[in-house]
């Protein structure tokens, strides 16, 4: 059996940090996974600019439901289910991603959670497993699944390299020139070639 793995953010649904740093105008908040690897540091950073600024939970699940899935995101999710089993692989929070989830018709999300206080504050973040990405794909493994990855970020890397086959998708350039041993692509239908080649199946791509 044959599973997909898939990262979130920038692969299927805009980056939220990026979202909400242009509706707050606070340009500190659009570092993501991209920028800075040590995700533990990220958050702390993301943590106190929020605390600095005062802006809370509520503030970003509002910009979250006005966001949508990437372009052509949904197809493609949609063509991916119907030839694999498929989960995505996050470091988002399940207190931001229902509204895009829904969007993408429910798939299986492994992600993390949020701690806020009384009056949405939030003070803490706990993280399902350390480098829960790479870990899934090892019980994966241990489940006698083969796995095919793809995602976009140095936090996604350690999920490729542990994968059967891992594939960057619209990665920045930064990205791909330090991990060339991966095949890198942009646009979906690219995307979709790609799992079709690395199956071991006969997969049609329409």
């Amino acid at each position: 059996m044959e599973i997909a793995c898939l990262d979130l953010e920038g692969v299927l649904v805009p980056e939220i940090w990026i979202g909400f740093a242009e509706k707050t105008g606070i340009d500190e908040l659009r570092a993501t996974t991209r920028d800075i690897p040590d995700y533990e540091v990220l958050m702390r950073q993301r943590l106190q600019i929020l605390d600095d600024h005062k802006l809370g939970l509520d503030d970003i699940q509002e910009v979250i439901s006005s966001m949508s899935p990437l372009p052509g995101a949904r197809h493609f999710l949609d063509w991916l289910r119907r030839h694999f089993q498929v989960v995505i692989l996050s470091d988002t929070f399940y207190e931001f991603s229902l509204p895009l989830m829904a969007q993408l018709g429910y798939p299986t999300l492994f992600c993390h959670r949020l701690e806020a206080d009384s009056k949405g504050r939030i003070v803490d973040y706990n993280i399902r497993l350390g480098d829960h990405k790479r870990q899934s794909v090892i019980a994966f493994h241990n489940l006698n699944y083969r796995v095919i990855a793809a995602g976009d970020s140095y936090n996604d890397t350690t999920m490729l390299a542990e994968a059967d086959v891992g594939i960057l998708f619209k990665a920045p350039d930064n990205v791909i020139e330090e991990f060339p041993q991966f095949t890198s692509v942009i646009e979906y239908d690219e995307l979709k070639a790609e799992f079709r080649n690395a199956s071991l199946r006969n997969i049609s791509i329409n």
